[in-house]
């Protein structure tokens, strides 16, 4: 599936905008990639199921830059299509309406 302009300027953009607050904001950046790079790496639950998690955590709080970058995520780890679709859906349930109205993004980014 290829990606759409809008997915691919997000992506250059966030690409930026992280090399910024990484010149700007160096504490807080190596704090929260201390954080995330233990939470997400292998263990009791593998890198595929955390990204799974974590993109229907972002559909579920609305968060459209979360929903991208987990999707991508979850691309990179190995989801399938229907895997992140699956996931999103538990989302959808879990949240409602508002959950409901980002399922686009996903679709989106996939």
């Amino acid at each position: 599936m290829k990606m759409s302009q809008e997915i691919k300027e997000f992506f250059e953009k966030f690409k930026k905008d992280a090399a910024k607050m990484k010149e700007q904001t160096p504490d807080m950046i190596n704090g929260f990639g201390g954080l995330f790079s233990r939470v997400m790496g292998e263990g009791a639950v593998t890198v595929l199921e955390k990204e799974l998690i974590a993109v229907a955590i972002g559909v579920a709080i609305r968060c459209e830059p979360c929903i991208k970058l987990h999707v991508k995520k979850c691309l990179d780890a190995g989801a399938t299509k229907e895997q992140i679709l699956e996931a999103a859906s538990v989302a959808v349930m879990m949240g409602g309406g508002p959950a409901y109205t980002h399922i686009p993004v996903i679709i989106d980014t996939l």
